[in-house]
């Protein structure tokens, strides 16, 4: 496209001819794909020094269930299923829902969004962006959590792959509801506040045995997304695994990871233009 000229207005203002039929287009729109892998580039470059030693902390926390309750709980049995998937799922919860509401907490009320609405970027590759690279610290942690668990109750490794599965599904899910609880918070002490409810809650409902909670509990357990992983992952390491459970508890989790993500695509809008 050749440069065309401007006219000096009376004002001092300079005037850009209009092309034919309204006015002259600045640039393409940017697409989604490119963008987001752009914010996740640079989110993960950013977030790597100042998020490892909280990601020490998360592994190291689910670390310590796995060791106290080895005190309590046989080995190879159902109840040590559930607590090494729940500990191992707990790992993402911490970041997914903890460290990504306090992130998009603090990003709207430093005034961080306002830097972002400014870029030529959909708001959903921001924030898929932001919570594709916060996941991406989970996997070793995770992984970590999951082999040092099946060491520890005697369960076997055969199975372990579909900890790559359960990450990016159930990390979605609670990414999406992490950002959206950031972002619709009215000051960065509630995102907290939420985010370590959030946390709390895939603590207790996640890692306990479901058969050992009152039903009421066991209703709240299934309104959880992470549950869902945690049931998959748990549902492994059994001699023959049902992997037609297996394949609908990463559904869930896949369904619940999109309309998460679209509140938080749509908390990010609002959010912005405030």
């Amino acid at each position: 496209m050749s440069a065309v000229s401007a006219d000096v207005l009376p004002g001092g203002a300079l005037a850009v001819p209009e092309a034919a039929g309204g006015a002259a287009e600045l640039g393409p729109r940017a697409r989604l794909w490119p963008s987001m892998a752009a914010v996740y580039r640079a989110q993960l470059s950013r977030a790597r020094v100042a998020r490892i030693p909280l990601l020490f902390v998360a592994t190291f926390q689910s670390v310590g269930i796995l060791i106290m309750m080895r005190g309590v709980v046989d080995t190879g049995s159902a109840d040590a299923r559930s607590v090494v998937a729940g500990s191992s799922v707990l790992v993402v919860a911490y970041v997914g829902l903890n460290l990504l509401s306090q992130y998009f907490g603090q990003l709207r009320a430093s005034g961080g969004l306002d830097h972002y609405a400014t870029l030529p970027v959909p708001p959903a590759a921001v924030v898929l962006g932001a919570a594709g690279a916060y996941a991406s610290f989970t996997v070793p942690g995770t992984v970590l959590t999951a082999v040092l668990g099946c060491v520890l109750f005697g369960l076997p490794l055969s199975n372990l792959w579909i900890v790559l599965a359960v990450i990016p599904l159930a990390g979605a899910a609670l990414a999406g509801l992490g950002a959206a609880c950031g972002l619709l918070a009215p000051r960065p002490e509630l995102a907290t506040l939420l985010g370590q409810l959030g946390m709390s809650a895939a603590l207790l409902l996640g890692v306990l045995p479901a058969d050992r909670m009152p039903e009421a509990v066991r209703f709240a357990r299934d309104l959880l997304p992470s549950t869902y992983g945690v049931e998959a992952f748990a549902r492994t390491f059994g001699a023959r695994p049902d992997w037609a459970f297996v394949a609908g508890d990463l559904a869930v989790c896949a369904g619940v990871g999109v309309v998460s993500l679209a509140v938080a695509t749509w908390a990010y809008r609002r959010a912005a233009v405030r």
